[in-house]
């Protein structure tokens, strides 16, 4: 990798951690705190959500017709994703011990706390819950097929990847055939020397 990757491998993670201090004021201005692991909001502005709550039955008889008929089509998913979480569930517990790969927190990509706002209904409650199921699972089973991807073919592609995963900066360069066998094994060395995180 060249000295100016790396720089701005290194300029992207400032970035980054500039953005989640951003997005730590902003939760602060709005006056939302953790207790125990629980969101927490101040008993005035936990008032003023429940005032701002959009009545159930006034918020589906509003609802565009199309809207609700192609509900079902939506929440069909859930079986592919049930079945997607089940399949990357057993994989990684079945081959990342024998590849040394550190496995993956799930809980870490499975965040449900939109049930704890007050100024939404129950099915917004639940469409909520059910994006945040289905976005998390493709992150949670993004971060095991990159592992996986590091692990067996750390190579880049020959053409530019639109939303490549963020393991794949790291990768080899496309037809660097020299030393490549090396840095497959540096690639899997630093895989396997990963902290699992532990701050979620």
């Amino acid at each position: 990798m060249t000295p100016q990757i790396t720089a701005l491998i290194e300029n992207i993670r400032a970035l980054e951690s500039q953005l989640d201090a951003e997005l730590a004021k902003r939760r602060a201005e709005l006056r939302v705190g953790l207790e125990h692991g629980r969101v927490a909001f101040e008993e005035e502005l936990l008032r003023r959500h429940r005032e701002l709550r959009r009545r159930l039955l006034p918020y589906v008889l509003g609802a565009n017709p199309l809207v609700i008929l192609t509900a079902p089509v939506i929440y069909a998913g859930i079986v592919p994703f049930l079945l997607l979480d089940l399949f990357v569930s057993v994989f990684q517990a079945v081959c990342f011990p024998i590849y040394g790969i550190p496995k993956i927190k799930r809980a870490d990509y499975l965040v449900f706390d939109r049930g704890h706002l007050a100024y939404l209904n129950a099915l917004e409650k639940l469409n909520c819950a059910y994006c945040s199921y289905a976005n998390g699972l493709i992150a949670y089973t993004r971060e095991i097929a990159a592992r996986t991807e590091q692990y067996w073919c750390p190579i880049k592609h020959a053409r530019r990847v639109i939303g490549s995963h963020a393991r794949y900066a790291l990768f080899d360069d496309y037809g660097a055939a020299e030393g490549y066998q090396d840095r497959l094994a540096a690639q899997r060395k630093a895989l396997a020397a990963e902290v699992p995180r532990t701050d979620a």
